[in-house]
């Protein structure tokens, strides 16, 4: 059985803050990269395609970690921890809103 936990981080950055919130969300990807147990860890942005028409926060982390354990570590981060402070709970912050979800390879019945 897999132990891989799968992140989709998205935020939806206020208006005219495009640019600056990828540029900081970016500056996360170095350190991040360099954690035990991280996978694969990049931020992206939303890009118009005919096949894909749905909808989402125009940016998006896609992150692997190859555990529970990992992602928790990393979520505890003071880096991590100070992002989400100053840009998302913080008025003042570059995220107008936010969605962190966490998905599994497997299947477990209960």
């Amino acid at each position: 059985m897999s132990q891989k936990l799968y992140c989709i981080a998205s935020f939806q950055p206020k208006k005219g803050h495009e640019y600056e919130l990828f540029e900081v969300l970016q500056a996360l990807e170095p350190n991040s990269l360099r954690e035990a147990g991280c996978l694969q860890y990049i931020v992206t942005r939303h890009i118009k395609n005919p096949f894909a028409t749905g909808t989402s926060y125009p940016i998006v982390f896609n992150e692997i970690w190859e555990s529970v354990h990992a992602f928790e570590t990393h979520c505890q981060r003071h880096e991590i921890v100070d992002f989400f402070e100053r840009h998302c709970v913080d008025a003042a912050g570059l995220v107008e809103a936010y969605n962190v979800a966490v998905y599994s390879d497997e299947w477990e019945q209960e």
